[in-house]
């Protein structure tokens, strides 16, 4: 693609990535058939045939979360410049013509052929002459051409999609240097999607050239445009992929990895009856695609509402509600393709993705109450469809996805009465925060001294080894029988042993008339290096109070989740904790209550004020809200970037 004889428009700037919003998009969905279309078990696979299968599901699982991303760092570069995202498309099946030359764009299940198809889709300029597979091959050539000097935007053809992004960066560099970065990126910085607000792996804010470059830079390392030099690569994780999938077949046949799910399902029966789509029509199977569509273009409006919200609390919030029904998305898509179209055989269904024409930001005011009048609506429909669980499901399952829509509605009104305008009244008196710590729980032992009574809950220690470094004489560690005894020092010097215990297993109540143990001015949390997160602050931990301090499982093997349990060391988890610094504005105010609520099968969600502090005490991030790693596996930690849902990660939680 040869780059603009002329400076672009800013116009032109907004169409092209535009385009580069639907492309992203488009991938997004064909990557997330594919892998809803996979099998979750067939009692005919050996070890080795469902552990690839396995592998190949997170694989292409986390190339479309990247794609999520690469869609997040388009809307946050139009944002930038002045511009709304776009997250409206083509419904599938999409020919050659509205994107590059030989693009063609179709919903098919997992194969050799799709795989080689997503090859060539994400194929860097080294492969540009790649064919694509057989079976997408184009219907007709065509080559979109724009005279050059006209006013009117309008497309230019390109061999592959990491050509686009070499020509915006080229072009918003060569408009910088004619007009300046605070004259091009005019749009408000509010708007802007970060890492606290999203869990996508490398969003970043984009307000002048240089985060532009980032996020361009981000899009085309990740997939569009890096090669197999690149072992993190789309193109080399498909092109591996291939490899195995071959090796496999050639040693069997037999062997079937993924549903016959249907190539190009529609929901609505076509204008043209064409043998190429497979509508979907049988009442039953019919009701679940509703319900899987419906889905889909909520959790779009809710992004849609995210990335236009200038206030940070709504915009996490319609941000959090849609990540939520996008996971809700994946057993549907995943039971569809596991279930026959029609009751007289043929292909399996699937999750058609079809867009909602009216798809557009709603206004402030009525935009929560909306969409959650529409969540109620979808979970009614939900609670009643007839759901006979298939190979690979649970009843459970099914109920995960109605306890979503209920919780996504409930924050949604909550956000509806936050917006609503208030009745002149006297104002409620905050609610004091707790100066002592809480009763202890069961298991905790609990032993007299005649100043204080020090209570040991064994569960949450991590043995971080103050108490039998700093007071020997009170903890005699690995003693038979009695092994703690408060009155062996003083009870200030016991206070601060206490203090020092990380984890919250010991705590302690005075009798002596001295302070009892007072939440912290700032609160924090420490991450430590290979280790848990630890957390100094009024601590409410799903809904409950947990005291000032508490170290929390981001390896996702404890035992005790939330809490750690030294499991990290067991499985001999590494993570830095000396992670880069982001966002480090100053907080409006820097102590209170800090809600923190594990997720179900995801991350720990915080919500109050909190400074996210390296091991050494550097700052990494302060923020109010945010959703932290605890599946291990984040390439943005401590920060999620959902990596939890390719990794399969189970975890007690809300939803």
């Amino acid at each position: 693609m040869e780059r603009p004889a002329r400076l672009p428009s800013r116009e032109q700037l907004l169409y092209w990535l535009h385009e580069a919003s639907e492309i992203e998009h488009q991938l997004m969905c064909c990557y997330l058939y594919a892998a809803f279309s996979l099998k979750r078990a067939d009692p005919r696979w050996t070890s080795e045939q469902e552990a690839a299968v396995k592998r190949w599901r997170a694989s292409i699982v986390s190339v479309a979360l990247e794609e999520m991303t690469h869609l997040a760092l388009v809307g946050n570069l139009t944002s930038a410049l002045g511009g709304a995202p776009n997250l409206n498309r083509p419904n599938f099946p999409v020919d050659s013509g509205p994107y590059p030359a030989g693009f063609v764009i179709r919903l098919q299940p997992f194969s050799a052929e799709t795989i080689e198809h997503f090859q060539f889709l994400e194929r860097p300029a080294s492969e540009q002459d790649r064919r694509d597979a057989e079976a997408f091959a184009p219907t007709k050539t065509y080559r979109r051409e724009v005279p050059e000097g006209r006013l009117s935007p309008g497309p230019r053809d390109y061999a592959t999609v990491g050509e686009l992004y070499e020509t915006l960066l080229h072009s918003l560099e060569a408009v910088v240097a004619a007009s300046g970065d605070e004259a091009v990126f005019c749009g408000d910085p509010a708007l802007q999607v970060d890492a606290t607000l999203a869990p996508l792996p490398g969003v970043v804010p984009v307000t002048d050239l240089a985060s532009a470059r980032r996020a361009i830079l981000t899009i085309v390392t990740q997939g569009e445009g890096a090669g197999d030099e690149l072992e993190s690569s789309h193109y080399s994780r498909f092109t591996r992929i291939a490899d195995e999938l071959a090796a496999l077949t050639a040693a069997d046949p037999t062997f079937e990895p993924a549903w016959p799910a249907a190539k190009n399902p529609v929901m609505n029966r076509p204008v043209q009856q064409e043998s190429e789509r497979v509508h979907i029509r049988e009442p039953r199977i019919a009701a679940w695609l509703d319900i899987g569509n419906a889905l889909y273009t909520t959790s779009l409006r809710c992004l849609l509402q995210g990335f236009a919200a200038e206030d940070r609390r709504s915009k996490a919030t319609w941000l959090a509600c849609s990540f939520a029904l996008m996971r809700g998305m994946a057993p549907v898509g995943e039971g569809l393709a596991a279930r026959p179209a029609g009751e007289s055989g043929g292909p399996h269904a699937g999750l058609t993705f079809t867009s909602l024409r009216t798809l557009a930001t709603l206004p402030d005011r009525s935009a929560a109450r909306f969409v959650a009048e529409r969540l109620e609506q979808l979970r009614e429909r939900a609670l009643a469809l007839p759901v006979v669980p298939v190979a690979g499901e649970t009843p459970s399952t099914w109920q995960s996805v109605i306890d979503l829509l209920g919780a996504q509605r409930d924050a949604l009104l909550e956000l509806a009465g936050a917006a609503a305008p208030a009745e002149p009244e006297a104002p409620p008196a905050k609610p004091s925060l707790p100066v002592v710590a809480p009763p202890p729980p069961k298991k905790v032992e609990v032993v007299e001294g005649s100043k204080l009574t020090l209570l040991f809950e064994g569960r949450r220690c991590i043995h971080s080894r103050h108490c039998v470094l700093d007071a020997p004489r009170v903890f005699l560690a690995n003693t038979p029988g009695d092994w703690i005894y408060p009155d062996a020092m003083s009870a200030e010097s016991l206070v601060a042993v206490a203090h020092s215990c990380p984890s919250g297993a010991i705590r302690y109540e005075r009798h002596d008339g001295g302070e009892p143990e007072a939440a912290p001015e700032v609160n924090q949390l420490r991450i430590r290096e290979n280790g848990p997160y630890a957390v100094h602050a009024p601590i409410v931990l799903a809904g409950k109070d947990d005291g000032f301090r508490a170290t929390l499982c981001r390896c996702g093997h404890s035992g005790n989740k939330p809490w750690c349990d030294g499991s990290h060391v067991a499985v001999e988890f590494v993570a830095s904790g000396e992670p880069k610094s982001g966002a480090t504005d100053p907080l409006a105010s820097r102590g209170g209550a800090l809600e923190v609520t594990p997720m179900i099968n995801g991350p720990l969600r915080v919500r109050g004020n909190l400074e996210i502090c390296a091991g050494t005490g550097r700052t990494v991030a302060r923020v109010t809200e945010a959703k932290l790693c605890r599946c291990g596996q984040s390439k943005n930690k401590p920060f999620c970037d959902l990596s939890h849902v390719a990794a399969g990660f189970e975890a007690d939680g809300d939803t």
